[in-house]
């Protein structure tokens, strides 16, 4: 594809306002990050400490997300998020008063990072929601891979920024920087042309008032088998084969003998990976669940390979394109979790997907350490790659079979073998349906009878696909009946053809 259509959403003047504003929060978003774990690990000397900072800022995200989802279908956008940026900027300015001060200490920070983690965890969906009106149906896939360059970009320039202030000054410039930062995007907020917007796509005839509550949204959620599996995959992948942080400092501290530095080497390699994976994902015209399959797959595989690495050059190698292809997915999973599902509940479907984010972060992070701790880096590595290997071929042949039920749906005339070939195809599309339609009229061909004079029904010749005539479905005719021959389609008619 040209270089144009890797950028293609930036098209769009209100998503070029948006992204930018992103750039901008994100780089502060990852300054406060390291600057609270700095602080809090110069307070205690505890890693366990500043740990559960981190788990005081996920820990609202398992438990209000289904809230911001509701919020975010029900809800005007922009003054919700006008709303969150504000209280945003309002909690970095206390952190930087509490390290200018010292006044409240460590209770004060953890307090600051649970209501962080409530913002943003009521915030999310609603500003997934609201960003994906900025450009059209068409280019949604391609914006959100740019996001995912926006924030791999924004968290390299804000980490490696905020490791030379913290050095120079401490962590409390961070922490204004980070609050100022939130200004940029209620200025995007209040710049964006509502007549710009695009329709955020089809609504179901039937949603209403009642399609507001969170049951609704489990009720729906439950009928989406494909996305289902995708959200199932994603926490598989998630977990096991996500958790990077952790087994990078497990194999750097352990059989690759690197130590901190070379932690260090590979933070900043994962980190380069994460932005060739969103311009691999923008530079892909569509993110297909067949793109989802290869990814996982190929990121499964290097684990296995990453586990069995001799040194520390060969593991940066093999996590590069891991790097890439985690992208990839997360990019991908968040386009289909938008495109095959109703805009009345997208904010529901978007915090169904923040929690399946943070239930895996939860559960494979401390799953992954204890195996590395017990079983070894390598073992757990060489484990979780094979495992997410097998979870991602299962879901494959679960959305292959998904698949083929809306073929045989869409195509009830087409015999197994034919629809079996069809499911070959990379993508199920309207063309491919049609050229499969086709296709079987040609190998089985059908010699129409003469119409018959009299009757007031036409006759349907056995072999064709039903069609509508005089706006009513024509039913297939009976099994067992001969090809090529026709029936009437009446008493009246069957009585005329016996006289001929």
């Amino acid at each position: 594809m040209a270089l144009g259509a890797t950028f293609a959403a930036l098209r769009h003047r209100n998503y070029r306002i948006w992204a930018g504003a992103g750039f901008v929060s994100v780089t502060g978003t990852w300054m406060q990050v390291l600057g609270v774990n700095w602080f809090v690990l110069a307070e205690t000397g505890s890693a366990t400490s500043m740990g559960l900072t981190v788990l005081l800022q996920a820990l609202p995200t398992l438990l209000l997300s289904v809230w911001g989802g509701a919020l975010a279908d029900r809800l005007p956008a922009k003054p919700l998020l006008v709303t969150a940026q504000a209280a945003h900027a309002v909690l970095a300015a206390g952190l930087a008063v509490v390290a200018l001060t010292g006044a409240g200490g460590l209770p004060a920070v953890y307090a600051i990072s649970l209501a962080t983690g409530a913002v943003s965890a009521i915030e999310g969906p609603v500003m997934g929601r609201w960003a994906s009106t900025l450009v059209d149906r068409d280019s949604l896939g391609n914006a959100l891979a740019l996001g995912s360059l926006t924030n791999s970009a924004g968290r390299i320039l804000g980490m490696s920024v905020g490791a030379v202030v913290v050095a120079a000054v401490g962590p409390a410039l961070l922490f204004a920087v980070n609050a100022a930062s939130f200004v940029a995007v209620v200025a995007a907020l209040l710049a964006v042309r509502e007549e710009e917007r695009h329709a955020g796509g089809p609504v179901a005839a039937d949603a209403g008032p009642a399609d507001g509550g969170i049951r609704a949204g489990f009720r729906y959620l439950l009928g989406q088998p494909v996305v289902l599996v995708a959200l199932a995959l994603s926490f598989v992948l998630g977990s096991l084969g996500r958790n990077y942080q952790v087994t990078m400092a497990a194999m750097s501290d352990g059989p690759l003998g690197g130590g901190a530095s070379g932690y260090g080497f590979l933070s900043t390699v994962f980190a380069v990976g994460t932005v060739l994976g969103a311009l691999v994902a923008a530079r892909r015209a569509e993110l297909g669940y067949a793109v989802l399959v290869g990814a996982g797959l190929l990121a499964s595989t290097l684990q296995i390979v990453a586990g069995l690495a001799p040194g520390t050059a060969s593991f940066a190698a093999v996590i590069l394109p891991v790097a890439a292809a985690a992208v990839v997915i997360d990019t991908t999973v968040g386009a289909r979790a938008q495109l095959d599902t109703d805009y009345a509940m997208r904010g529901r479907v978007l915090a169904a997907l923040a929690v399946t984010g943070s239930v895996a972060a939860a559960v494979g992070a401390p799953l992954l350490g204890w195996l590395a701790e017990h079983a070894g880096p390598r073992q757990t590595l060489v484990l979780a790659g094979t495992v997410s290997a097998v979870a991602t071929l299962a879901a494959g042949v679960a959305l292959d079979r998904l698949r083929e039920r809306r073929l045989a749906r869409t195509l009830p005339a087409v015999r197994r073998p034919v629809r079996r070939l069809t499911l070959a195809l990379p993508a199920v599309r309207r063309p491919v349906r049609r050229v499969a339609a086709s296709a079987v009229r040609v190998v089985r061909p059908v010699r129409r009878a003469a119409p018959v004079p009299s009757g007031p029904t036409p006759t349907v010749a056995v072999g064709v696909a039903p069609t509508v005539m005089a706006g009513r479905p024509v039913p297939t005719p009976r099994p067992g009946a001969r090809p090529g021959t026709a029936r009437p389609a009446s008493a009246a008619a069957r009585v005329d053809a016996g006289r001929r």
